[in-house]
């Protein structure tokens, strides 16, 4: 089920032009520069490239949750709106080790998520991927991100999160490189006993993200959710089956989820067993299965939703605040 704005948050967004002369919205962008330019100087900094993403392809993410791709006609040909770059990451691999998209993203979400204050049609992910690495590696790289952001954009515009109501100590922890880390059966036994109806093999649902979220005072992995919950390319814990080297990292006091990753499948013939699982058709995946065939690099990567950070760094209670021209699910908006 899902979970609605607190009490007195407004749901939905005024007319565009009204928007956009925002003062709130102003603030909210100027937060945003600060952000990108700080990612983009930490990841250049670890050794990472930034590719431009690709808007289009024969394929994309099959998705989860609900969410569905928009089709487009490509001279003829069924194209799909990327709802994730996750493939064309893995495909760049082998000329790119190193790896990083400031990527745009269409999901056409449920439109009962229209008002749960953190979904939106369009959106942005800073999507990161580290040929030969490990679930800790990009841990490693997704906490230091999220800290070294947070510290530059405190120290660069402290007036305007004062201003929007955050303080100092809101980002003591993660300023301080404080993450906590616990497991997906963990998270689930949590809720249980909070007599939340959580499914233990699927994802961790909105409604018991955002308990988990407000109970904590500092960021947190949750690690090792179930084989079937996740896309076809996390990456079987092979000492452990049916438990995936992935993760999310969840933001403290309601705000939830700010990255999703794993390690990634890359051998041909258990990509396609795990595609079939998943009830996925390979031959869709033609393109990407060649690059699988060829050798592609073992992996492991994450994507940072943009807006999501955004919202954490200000405070704001929606997506649609902290982005200039929002599209909220269901609701049709120039």
């Amino acid at each position: 089920m899902e979970q609605p704005l607190p009490a007195g948050a407004p749901a939905t967004p005024p007319p565009l032009g009204e928007h956009l002369r925002s003062p709130r919205l102003r603030a909210a962008m100027l937060v945003q520069q600060e952000a990108l330019h700080a990612a983009r100087a930490f990841l250049r900094g670890e050794g990472f490239t930034e590719l431009l993403p690709p808007l289009v392809g024969p394929v994309t993410d099959p998705g989860g949750r609900g969410a569905k791709a928009l089709d487009v006609d490509y001279y003829g040909h069924p194209y799909k709106l990327m709802t994730s770059a996750i493939l064309y990451k893995q495909a760049s691999l082998r000329g790119f080790p190193r790896l990083f998209y400031v990527a745009p993203n269409v999901r056409v979400e449920p439109e009962e998520t229209a008002t749960t204050g953190r979904h939106l049609v369009e959106f942005h992910q800073i999507d990161v991927e580290i040929a030969d690495g490990s679930r800790e590696d990009a841990q490693e790289i997704a906490a230091g991100l999220l800290t070294h952001v947070t510290e530059h954009v405190w120290t660069a515009v402290p007036e305007i999160l004062s201003e929007l109501g955050r303080m100092e100590g809101d980002f003591a922890d993660i300023r301080a490189g404080k993450y906590d880390v616990c497991t997906h059966d963990d998270a689930v036994s949590r809720l249980l006993a909070a007599g939340h109806p959580q499914n233990p093999d699927g994802e961790i649902d909105w409604a018991g993200e955002r308990l988990l979220s407000l109970e904590s005072d500092r960021p947190f992995f949750v690690n090792d959710y179930p084989k079937g919950s996740r896309g076809f390319y996390d990456r079987e814990d092979p000492e452990r089956p049916g438990v995936l080297r992935n993760f999310d990292l969840i933001a403290p006091h309601g705000y939830g989820e700010l990255v999703s990753g794993s390690e990634r499948e890359a051998d041909y013939a258990t990509i396609v067993t795990r595609m079939r699982e998943s009830g996925e058709n390979p031959a869709k995946y033609a393109w990407y299965l060649k690059e699988a065939r060829d050798g592609m690099p073992a992996s492991a990567g994450f994507g940072m939703g943009l807006q999501r950070l955004v919202r954490f760094l200000t405070g704001l209670d929606a997506l649609w605040q902290v982005s200039a021209y929002p599209k909220l699910p269901g609701v049709v908006a120039p």
